[in-house]
């Protein structure tokens, strides 16, 4: 399966004034804010295109995202605005939704009262936010009767673990009102705006050496020497020592980085004409069987294209189970609430594991309980030279590109002010 055609990229420098270690979503932005500052960049990327966790596929003609493919929080998000002042085409995702028990449509007093309790969900578990104490965010969920579960598992899907294993000040507390999704897909949105970028493919970073005056690094594509480095890679990869660091990183930014555990949102896509959902982009609640799924994304720019969700829970139970076990439960899930007849013209022709990705180790990073201030921990800068960033680094917009974006023009701009000192 390959990507739709990337971007066209520039040589990079020999010897830059900042090399940035992954050309994802963060990366790019530090590259484009250090080049407006008049920085020479060398991007070092590890796969063979740029994007990382943003990824289109030609599909039967539709580009399908792999990974992220939401633009959350309006306007509050970066990539929207500069997606405005592109003239990229964007939708709004709708407010609507599918509510199916048993394979019925949900009734109106079901409705009502499923959204009084994620209201009420989110009301408390955002107030008690604000406690001095760190807590699990599933310690401060109010009873919601017959709803709970289905709360539970939602929000446990979109932190990326279930709730017991999220810090409660971490729970994500996006503005998800004005959610907006792009056409031709996020991944190639991402790709666009490396375009023209210096970025050497296939350049996987082994070691940073900090002990000279300038930054050696060490890749595949051989070494490299520049003033001062940013590196993007995820936190869970840099725990498996993804990067040997000389001298080694201060103890409290490598305890930062060793908090995170990673989060899981897994796409089963599936190629479903006759699926029973109307409407384009609508979200879908499936309950009512013994399964519990935790959602799925229906209709996507009103083709035959869908999302099967796994969180983390399902996609553990899964590992185990060999080759196609998550089409097969997909199917299962499916089939139980529709029937077999429903189901007959459903192709399943690609499913994500993230998790798996030895250049991701996971979807996006999770604060546990308790560390919740490792995001402000990691971005402290190392020998005034070296900067880590990513979705990880965000408070508002952590394990979206947004946040992504967002910090990796942050570390860029702490780049380019101890860059102007040393001059």
């Amino acid at each position: 399966m390959t990507t739709a055609s990337g971007p066209k990229l520039a040589e990079p420098p020999r010897e830059p004034d900042v090399a940035i270690v992954g050309a994802g979503t963060a990366g790019i932005a530090a590259a484009r804010r250090c080049l407006a500052a008049g920085l020479s960049v060398a991007l070092l990327e590890a796969r063979q295109r740029v994007g990382g966790r943003a990824v289109t596929v030609p599909m039967r003609g539709h580009g399908v995202d792999l990974g992220a493919h939401w633009l959350h929080s309006g306007r509050a998000n970066p990539l929207v605005r500069l997606a405005e002042e592109r003239g990229e085409r964007l939708r709004r995702a709708p407010r609507a939704r599918h509510v199916v028990i048993a394979g019925r449509p949900a009734t109106a007093a079901e409705r009502r009262a499923r959204g009084a309790a994620f209201e009420r969900a989110d009301r408390i578990l955002t107030q008690r936010a604000e406690d001095p104490q760190d807590r699990s965010a599933a310690s401060a969920l109010p009873p919601l009767g017959p709803w709970r579960d289905a709360v539970a598992a939602v929000h446990g899907l979109v932190s990326g673990r279930p709730l017991e294993e999220v810090s409660l000040k971490d729970f994500p507390s996006l503005v998800y009102q004005g959610n907006r999704f792009i056409a031709g897909g996020l991944g190639s949105y991402v790709a666009r705006l490396a375009g023209g970028l210096p970025v050497r493919l296939g350049a996987a970073v082994a070691a940073i050496d900090l002990s000279g005056p300038d930054v050696a690094i060490e890749t595949s594509a051989g070494r490299m020497r520049a003033r001062a480095a940013i590196v993007t890679v995820s936190p869970t990869v840099l725990q498996r020592g993804g990067i040997r660091f000389t001298p080694a990183l201060p103890w409290a930014l490598s305890q930062a980085i060793h908090g995170f555990v990673s989060g899981t949102y897994e796409h089963v896509v599936l190629h479903w004409p006759g699926a029973p959902f109307s409407g384009a982009d609508r979200l879908a609640s499936l309950l009512g069987t013994r399964h519990r799924p935790s959602g799925m994304l229906t209709r996507i720019d009103g083709t035959a294209w869908h999302y099967f969700e796994l969180d983390h829970p399902a996609a553990l139970a899964l590992d185990g189970r060999g080759t196609g076990a998550a089409a097969r439960h997909a199917r299962e899930v499916l089939r139980a609430q529709f029937g077999a007849r429903a189901i007959r013209d459903l192709a399943i022709p690609a499913i994500t594991a993230w998790r798996h990705d030895p250049l991701s180790r996971g979807s996006w990073s999770v604060v546990p309980p308790g560390l919740w201030t490792i995001r402000d921990a990691v971005k402290a800068p190392v020998a005034g030279k070296l900067w880590f960033t990513g979705e990880f680094a965000s408070q508002e917009q952590s394990g979206t590109v947004g946040g992504a974006w967002e910090e990796g023009e942050r570390a860029a701009d702490a780049a380019i002010q101890a860059l102007s000192g040393r001059r």
